[in-house]
């Protein structure tokens, strides 16, 4: 039985693929230290017997023996991130080391959730893997955008200088059930606004575009990534269909039938004018496309939300 480690284990993305691997047989260590995830995420998988939580902080050494490690822990949305900033750069720093660390003593592959944040505000577009990006390193996003970009270097080094087996996926934007209510990202924001009535706030004109992969399909492509022989990457993982905001919030609207309007704000320092990835190389290194429409994501993660909201009025 594989015995694999979940850092972020408790986060949106954490708990599906700790779900995804239960299902597969395997014997899952989930480590999260709940600063931006959430038990109730993963209430539901304690019933699994080869499911364990350990609740830590990746910034100080973790002692476990696994084969597999998805180091995926980190704040992910503006929001949290930014909420404190130092945390989130140990967090991609100090929790890198530590992971590589102990990949390197156990000899277990490591694989790293990159982001597309590397690639900043992207001069190129739809963004390669060979493209450097356009990022501010003084920034009040570079916390994590430099923090990834770091993690990155430190994985590869590691893979150089001590042959450990390492894997880099740069996910783009991901969503899906579990996404939290304050969790701060597009598609979670203008669900929860309209299913309340709310205006939607768009930032800027809303021409800016974004990509949106349901989460389903990023899972997929984890699982398949951890089990390539001879490819490191970094690869892109991410849905090439770009959507203005402007058309995401319109959608939302008539998905939810709220009578929401749709009221514009400044737009934040930094924020990319376009984000869309690239994925021919997960085309052909991995067989991996997303499969899920935006239509159909949308409307499961709006019963979910639905749900989240009747029982928090509840």
């Amino acid at each position: 039985m594989n015995r694999i480690l979940i850092t972020g284990g408790g986060g949106f993305l954490g708990s599906h693929l700790c779900e995804s691997l239960l299902e597969k047989g395997a014997d899952v260590i989930c480590v999260d230290n709940f600063f931006s995830g959430s038990k109730d995420n993963i209430c539901h998988l304690f019933s699994y017997p080869y499911f364990e939580l350990i609740r830590h902080d990746i910034i100080n050494p973790l002692l476990v023996e696994v084969e597999k490690i998805y180091h995926l822990a980190c704040p992910a949305s503006p929001i949290h991130y930014q909420y404190n900033p130092i945390k989130t750069v140990k967090t991609n720093v100090m929790g890198t080391i530590n992971m590589l660390g102990l990949a390197k003593r156990i000899k277990a592959r490591i694989l790293l959730s990159s982001s597309s944040e590397v690639y900043g505000d992207a001069k190129a577009h739809p963004q390669p893997e060979s493209y450097w990006g356009n990022v501010n390193p003084i920034g009040l996003r570079s916390c994590y955008d430099e923090g990834k970009r770091v993690a990155e270097t430190l994985m590869l080094d590691y893979h150089r200088q001590n042959e450990v087996d390492i894997k880099i996926v740069r996910i783009f934007n991901t969503y899906g059930p579990r996404m939290a209510i304050n969790d701060g990202r597009v598609v979670s924001n203008f669900i929860v606004q309209a299913l309340r009535g709310e205006p939607l706030t768009v930032y800027g004109d809303g021409s800016q575009t974004r990509s949106f992969c349901y989460v389903s399909d990023l899972i997929q492509g984890l699982l398949t990534m951890m089990e390539t022989e001879d490819f490191t990457g970094p690869i892109n993982l991410g849905n090439p269909d770009e959507f203005t905001i402007l058309e995401l919030a319109e959608k939302i609207i008539k998905l939810t039938k709220s009578p929401s309007k749709i009221i514009h704000n400044p737009l934040p320092s930094d924020d990319p004018v376009r984000r869309c990835p690239d994925i021919s190389l997960a085309k052909k290194k991995l067989k991996w496309e997303p499969k899920v429409s935006l239509e159909e994501g949308l409307m499961e993660t709006i019963d979910y939300f639905k749900e989240k909201l009747s029982l928090k009025k509840g």
